[in-house]
């Protein structure tokens, strides 16, 4: 096979294609396989020794490994390649070319890309290689005779597929200016939207080998985030995840910050509450000094009280090993500091059994943190060293002690009941997919605790009020009690009110909703903060139904519509107003008829009967010619 170097010729004018577009093949450097068959005899020999096939007509296996960044990346080159034509598929035997996103965090996932690739050159298949591997690790004997993309070249995928079809090798792995955020892409779930805000970090852990593959922090501008965010919302997103290998690092090589960003985020969400925002994993270190910050966005109705922070180890001695350039009592500072904050809020950590120079003592301290928080998320990993990082090289603790400390840890950790005191709470939640047992819907709760209930697929991409009725270790279940509309009318008359008033106008559980006379938890439906709920239906109030749009052809209808209208305003009113005696009066009005009420009824009988009689008379003078 021939390689393709990443080499531009003939660019004078800083040419080359649009992003997610393919190249002419004269933009690229080429050197094409040559023909060994004989001449043709008719002289039609094909002299660029390229496949006869229609390029775009092939059917594409994409297989992604590791973190949500990789699957974001895999959704765009997806889009891209369905742009283009390609037809997709979850079959890998049906395609005629293989695309593999690979991590390189832990030997795991990489040796189960080693697999794969082994599987698809035994079975004959194109194989191209993208992701954390091929950018780290480009010399590694798995990748020879593969065609291989860097994770900052996705944006040329479609040329790199074309040309890995024709036989040839493509190697794309130069460092250049972040991908474009409005590439096409085909999300996995069309519900979630996984938004890089960064690529890169500005750690040097001893242990981590995706800073190989990342590199430093380069982040894509405030700007450039809103204006993706507002796209999205517009394509029916109902959660953004945002997404890097450090969020809390977010803007500090353009000279901005995550708050800065995350507040620009917030005020780009539906009111409603229909679009969710979920904030990704994040190092104590660089959030340390924004604390306050983001605690007040986490409180924001339309953000996940949910945040990832990697502890890694409980003893400040293996932190520093680790070069990980925070202490136990910081972490434990962020995790206070939030909890205090935020109600409801939930915090998931990581933790690395037997890194290299661990002694008991070490462990314990570990396992003591682990008890004293109770986090009701752990992802415990044993320690692998990849190649090429410090730790490496660094004196190994013998696999059987690392293997009972993980045991001994995932012991620790199961015994946990987070969840325990869910059962009886009424909870808005967001649903977004099917579990995998095939009968749930999966949602999630402000805190976003997972809930499994049970309903039909057009729930999907829904809100609802739901009542947890038992709970488990991982999830709880509900029964949905009612489902909460995208945007009724009290929200949008709310609207402009709502936007006069404080950005965050519910922070808290105890803070007072704009439709109740107490302070109660938040539950005021669409344009409330989520919280837990209540059972006060102030978002009843619908645009319409299919009676009354055919009620409103007829000039009865459309008059008793606009008295119901009438009366309804009248209400919501009162409800503003925040006093419950006029609610009362005010709902007690509805069956009652005013004079102006009467007046109309009678008019329109008296209208009614008029057009009765003349057409009666004009029936008996035709009949009587």
């Amino acid at each position: 096979m021939e390689d393709i170097e990443d080499l531009f010729v003939g660019a004078e004018g800083g040419g080359g294609a649009p992003p997610g577009f393919r190249l002419p093949i004269t933009s690229v450097g080429l050197n094409p396989k040559k023909n060994k068959k004989k001449p043709n005899p008719n002289g039609n020999s094909n002299s660029n020794g390229l496949s006869p096939k229609v390029p775009g007509t092939e059917t594409i296996y994409i297989k992604t490994f590791g973190c949500s960044h990789n699957q974001s990346d895999s959704e765009y080159m997806a889009g891209q390649l369905s742009a283009f034509g390609y037809s997709l598929s979850d079959n890998p035997e049906d395609a005629d070319l293989w695309l593999i996103n690979t991590c390189t965090v832990k030997s795991p996932s990489q040796s189960a890309m080693d697999t794969l690739i082994a599987k698809g050159k035994g079975a004959k298949k194109p194989l191209v290689v993208a992701g954390c591997v091929p950018q780290g690790s480009r010399d590694i004997k798995e990748l020879d005779g593969v065609s291989i993309v860097g994770v900052q070249q996705i944006d040329r995928v479609v040329e790199i597929v074309e040309e890995t079809l024709k036989g040839h090798e493509v190697r794309l792995l130069s460092r250049k200016t972040l991908p474009a955020l409005d590439l096409p892409k085909v999300r996995k779930n069309k519900f979630v939207e996984i938004l890089p805000i960064n690529v890169g970090c500005l750690g040097a852990c001893t242990y981590c080998k995706t800073k190989h593959a990342r590199g430093h922090l380069g982040s894509y501008t405030v700007d450039g985030l809103v204006g993706r965010v507002r796209s999205v919302i517009a394509d029916g997103v109902r959660e953004i995840w945002l997404s890097s290998e450090d969020t809390g690092a977010y803007g500090r090589d353009i000279g901005v910050n995550l708050p800065i960003l995350l507040n620009a985020i917030v005020k780009e969400l539906p009111p409603d509450g229909s679009t969710m925002l979920r904030i990704g994993m994040t190092n104590p270190p660089f959030i340390l000094e924004h604390l306050k910050e983001i605690a007040e966005v986490l409180r924001h109705p339309c953000v996940y009280s949910f945040l990832h922070v990697p502890v890694q180890s409980g003893s400040d001695a293996v932190l520093t090993a680790m070069n990980r350039e925070y202490t136990v009592s910081e972490f434990k500072t962020v995790v206070d500091t939030l909890t205090e904050l935020v109600p409801g809020m939930q915090i998931a950590t990581d933790i690395i059994c037997g890194f290299p120079g661990e002694t008991d003592e070490d462990f314990a301290q570990t396992r003591d943190l682990i008890k004293e928080y109770k986090f009701p998320q752990l992802h415990i990993s044993q320690f692998y060293p990849r190649p090429g990082t410090p730790a490496a090289r660094m004196k190994k603790v013998p696999s059987t002690v690392v293997k009972n400390r993980s045991r001994e840890l995932t012991s620790v950790f199961e015994a946990f009941t987070p969840y325990v005191g869910m059962k009886g709470r009424v909870e808005r939640i967001w649903i977004t997919e099917v579990a995998t047992d095939g009968t749930h819907l999966v949602g999630h709760t402000k805190g976003y605790v997972q809930v499994l209930v049970a309903g039909p697929e057009i729930m999907l991409g829904t809100s609802a009020i739901a009542k947890i009725t038992s709970v488990g270790r991982w999830s709880v279940f509900g029964e949905v009690i009612e489902t909460i509309p995208e945007m009724n009318d009290r929200a949008a008359v709310g609207k402009e009110r709502q936007s006069r008033e404080s950005s965050f106008p519910c922070s808290n559980n105890f803070e007072t909703c704009a439709c109740s006379t107490e302070a109660e938890n938040c539950a005021c439906g669409p344009g409330s903060c989520g919280e837990q709920a209540t059972l006060t239906k102030c978002y009843v109030t619908t645009t319409g139904v299919p009676l009354e749009e055919q009620r409103n052809r007829n000039l009865i209808g459309w008059l008793l519509r606009k008295r119901k209208n009438q009366v309804q305003k009248f209400v919501e009113d009162e409800i503003d107003l925040g006093s419950k005696e006029k609610r009362e009066q005010a709902q007690e009005s509805v069956g009652k008829w005013g004079a102006v009420d009467k007046a109309l009824l009678g008019g329109m009988l008296a209208s009614f009967l008029t057009i009765v009689a003349v057409l009666v008379h004009l029936g008996f003078r035709i009949m009587s010619k």
